[in-house]
């Protein structure tokens, strides 16, 4: 009798995300958009979904800390201005782009609120 081989590959949020919105191109870097006085800290902060699963700190000095409900471990790294938003990079270099609609974070399909 063959036994079958089971092939288990384990995502962690941000691999998950980076899939779900098909990643991000390394050229939203090449070349940051210019941030005017005051809107950096516009999105310095703590956010939250409306649920609270999902909770995001953007700090003043770029880093970032993010936190899935049900997931071991945090994603850790920097974000910088891209667009319209953010991308979020982890230590890994994978990529996930935020968008900033006024009060509200939008990041892989949920919408975050500031604390």
């Amino acid at each position: 009798m063959r036994n079958p081989r089971v092939d288990t590959t384990i995502f962690g949020a941000t691999s998950l995300l980076t899939l779900a919105l098909g990643g991000v191109t390394p050229d939203c870097f090449a070349a940051p958009v210019p941030v005017a006085e005051g809107e950096a800290e516009a999105v310095v902060g703590i956010w939250h979904n409306a649920d609270r699963t999902v909770r995001l700190q953007l700090g003043a000095d770029w880093s970032y800390q993010g936190r899935v409900e049900g997931r071991d471990r945090p994603a850790q790294g920097t974000y910088r201005p891209a667009g319209s938003g953010l991308v979020l990079r982890d230590r890994t270099g994978l990529r996930t782009p935020v968008t900033v609609a006024g009060d509200v974070l939008e990041m892989a399909g949920h919408q975050l609120f500031r604390v």
